[in-house]
């Protein structure tokens, strides 16, 4: 199945509209920091592609300065509501720069900026899972900066190699289940990724649509890289069975779980957390006992964009615990890769381990996610997309 059938099928009109930000709270409480649990390094070096791109303004002060010129920045966040809000209002608030967003999935941005290539619409990208920024690196919708507070990220990991993005905090992939349906239906939970194909959970899983959700394609990648492409494939095939909904957010599934709309949530154990905390506790969390991987949520620059100057100026401020610092108190408990932010107590509370992953491999996420997703939708429909069942696949 090529992009077109999958596209035709899955994909409808993108209608959310750009808003102004609003007066998000942004006051920080004091907790402690976590130990860290990765060596702090040096930005690592980039490449001649990042050397001879355009850099920053010569000084803070001028970027500062030059930002202001430009008066207004539109972002496109995939991190939750409400961390967007309180990050763009905070970023308006200290630079006096207009800030319009637009939530929208990382699939969704994706399509977006491909569509506008060259001419984008919005300024940066905030949030979301590195995946589908691979995609947008490769296909030359990103614009390479060498940021100064890349220099406090925790390790070379959390940035692309040429500058395209920066990361700014790290997800746990794994599931959430409702305790209290699984204990009615007379079922154990499911302790690792093949537990979720067996024939009792048949409608009982919630799951992100590849077509719009990066976490869905970490997904994909992570069975590919744990099992090989042919056994992932097969894997896919078996587990579409019990999937009762592929939802167009990857936090979609967390927020089934709760009120039972699913009994089990593969998804950002981050997202479950939040959950849980706004009163959910029948929620349990859960890492995979095989193994799972992670997500690095990043920010970026789209390649063209109307506001350079302000753009360079949220990468700068994306990478300081100005922005990162105020995640937790806006509903995303991730763990945050820069050494001088203060980390979420939450996050290590619920029995989260940042180091508890696979060795990801990010170049190959980058050069084959675009296929992997083919290949899904070509496994799970058996190659028939006239007659297979893409109702369950939400859009909007």
């Amino acid at each position: 199945m090529n992009k077109k059938v999958i596209a035709s099928i899955l994909t409808a009109a993108m209608t959310v509209s750009l808003v102004a930000c609003g007066n998000a709270t942004t006051s920080t409480t004091e907790t402690a920091p976590a130990e860290a649990t990765e060596t702090t390094e040096a930005a690592a070096e980039t490449t001649e592609a990042a050397d001879s791109a355009t850099t920053d303004a010569g000084s803070m002060e001028e970027l500062i300065a030059a930002a202001k010129e430009d008066g207004t920045l539109t972002v496109y966040g995939s991190c939750e509501e409400a961390y967007l809000s309180a990050a763009c209002q905070k970023f308006q608030e200290m630079y006096g720069i207009q800030v319009d967003y637009q939530r929208l999935s990382t699939g969704e941005v994706y399509t977006k900026i491909e569509e506008e290539a060259g001419n984008p619409s919005g300024d940066v990208w905030f949030g979301g899972t590195t995946d589908p920024y691979n995609e947008a690196v490769a296909a030359g919708l990103l614009e390479p900066y060498v940021a100064q507070n890349a220099s406090h990220l925790l390790s070379a990991d959390y940035q692309d190699k040429d500058g395209n993005w920066y990361g700014i905090y790290k997800g746990i992939l794994g599931f959430m289940v409702n305790k209290e349906e699984i204990e009615r239906l007379g079922l154990e939970e499911p302790k690792d990724w093949d537990d979720l194909i067996k024939p009792e959970y048949k409608g009982l899983i919630g799951i992100s649509n590849p077509s719009t959700a990066g976490t869905a394609k970490l997904v994909i990648n992570t069975m590919i890289q744990m099992k090989g492409h042919d056994e992932a494939m097969e894997y896919f095939k078996e587990l579409d069975k019990n999937v009762y909904q592929y939802t167009k957010s990857g936090s979609g599934p967390s927020k089934m779980v709760g009120p039972g709309e699913c009994v089990i949530g593969v998804g950002f154990l981050h997202d479950g957390i939040t959950q849980i905390l706004a009163g959910y506790d029948n929620i349990d969390l859960i890492i995979p006992s095989s193994g799972t991987s992670f997500e690095v949520g990043a920010t970026a620059i789209f390649k063209g964009c109307k506001h350079e100057n302000a753009a360079k100026l949220w990468v700068e401020y994306a990478l300081s615990p100005d922005c990162v610092n105020i995640a937790k108190e806006n509903e995303s408990y991730q763990f945050l890769v820069l050494d001088n932010a203060e980390q979420p107590e939450e996050a290590t509370q619920f029995g989260l381990d940042p180091d508890n992953v696979i060795a990801y491999d990010f170049e190959d996420a980058k050069e084959n996610t675009a296929t992997y997703v083919e290949d899904f939708f070509q496994a799970v429909t058996n190659g028939d997309s006239e007659s297979a069942d893409t109702s369950r696949f939400l859009t909007e």
